[in-house]
């Protein structure tokens, strides 16, 4: 007959034993140590110095002293003795310092419970294959420990997707995330078909979508502008520019000013040049009734387009005299200046050319 049973190791008393209550005894403290089980600590590698009566810990690797050799044994203080014993895999314990459960997997003490990772959990609700992480509740609360706090989702590969799906009645309306590539998306859906509302390059952080722009001649009036398709303080006043097709790639207004005098030019492809005061010299040459100056120029500050001459307009302060142009081109106009009266200081002459510049 065995002197033990298989699964416990608890004592049989044996037939004519003599002092039967010893081993009855001795069966009863194994069982108050082993039922519900629950250990102080697991790592310690040596008795405490003043362990309660049937205090039990889980002895830690490299044991010494009175726990010499019983490393992963579960010890228990019984009348100022230790009494070890040894586990079978499966054996669960509470860890009161740690606040969890063990289990014994024939090699280790594995916190956990069973000691296998569960597949499946479902608070408040069932879990399905896919969901296998399923939670029915007014609210869930994910919490820092200590500073920060991170909600990772993971993807296999690029072409997969990893996501936020939120859902009306078990419909989705909304998804963001990385859905199908690494560029981070902003999905809606009415219910049927899905539209990317924003998708943000994961090179250059530039955003498109349906909710942005699609360029300078985008006709949606709910559309969010981007920087490069319409105007910001730092573009109204800037340099002036049209693509192929008349479009407005550059600034509002673009003013300038040289030896020649002032231009400014609009982005519809409008051009003012305005020259300075130029002395006019005497005008005192006879031309009919009237009296002329000699042949003068002046050259635009900017180029108007080619094949289209600008008007040209001027004033010299004097309702008697004006200037008359000719030839004029779109660089430069040639000018006299005209009086009713012979002036023999001159005037000074101020003179407009209003155009295209493309």
């Amino acid at each position: 007959m065995s002197q033990t049973s298989t699964l416990l190791s608890l004592p049989y008393i044996q037939p004519a034993q003599a002092q039967k209550h010893v081993t009855h005894n001795e069966a009863l403290r194994r069982l108050d140590a082993l039922v519900q089980l629950s250990v102080e600590s697991r790592t310690l590698a040596e008795p405490p110095a003043n362990p309660a009566d049937g205090a039990r810990y889980i002895v830690a690797s490299g044991a010494t002293g009175d726990w010499a050799g019983q490393e992963f044994a579960v010890a228990l203080n019984a009348g100022g003795g230790w009494l070890f014993l040894t586990p079978n895999v499966g054996w669960q314990a509470w860890v009161a310092d740690e606040g969890t459960t063990v289990t014994w997997t024939g090699s280790l003490w594995q916190a956990g419970g069973s000691g296998a990772l569960p597949d499946r959990l479902g608070l408040g609700t069932p879990v399905d294959p896919v969901s296998r992480l399923s939670i029915a509740a007014p609210a869930t609360m994910l919490s820092h420990e200590g500073d920060d706090h991170q909600l990772k989702i993971n993807k296999a590969s690029d072409a997969d997707t990893a996501s936020l799906l939120f859902q009306s009645n078990w419909v989705g309306h909304a998804e963001m995330g990385l859905a199908g590539d690494t560029a981070f998306s902003i999905k809606v859906s009415d219910g049927t078909s899905w539209t990317t509302a924003l998708s943000f390059d994961p090179v250059t952080g530039a955003a498109s979508g349906a909710a942005v722009s699609a360029g300078p001649e985008e006709s949606n009036p709910d559309a969010l502008v981007r920087a490069g398709d319409g105007y910001l303080k730092g573009t109204i006043l800037d340099a002036v520019a049209q693509d192929g097709n008349g479009v407005p790639t550059g600034g509002v207004i673009e003013r300038g000013a040289n030896a020649d005098g002032d231009y400014v030019r609009f982005a519809d492809g409008t051009q003012i040049c305005t020259s300075g005061d130029i002395p006019t010299g005497g005008i005192t040459n006879p031309t009919g009734a009237l009296f002329q100056s000699n042949h003068l120029a002046w050259t635009f500050p900017a180029p108007f387009a080619p094949g289209v001459p600008p008007i040209l307009v001027g004033e010299s302060g004097n309702t008697g005299a004006w200037p008359t142009f000719a030839p004029h081109g779109v660089l430069s106009t040639g000018f006299k200046a005209t009086s009713i009266v012979s002036i023999g200081v001159g005037l000074n002459l101020r003179l407009c050319a209003i155009g295209r510049w493309i």
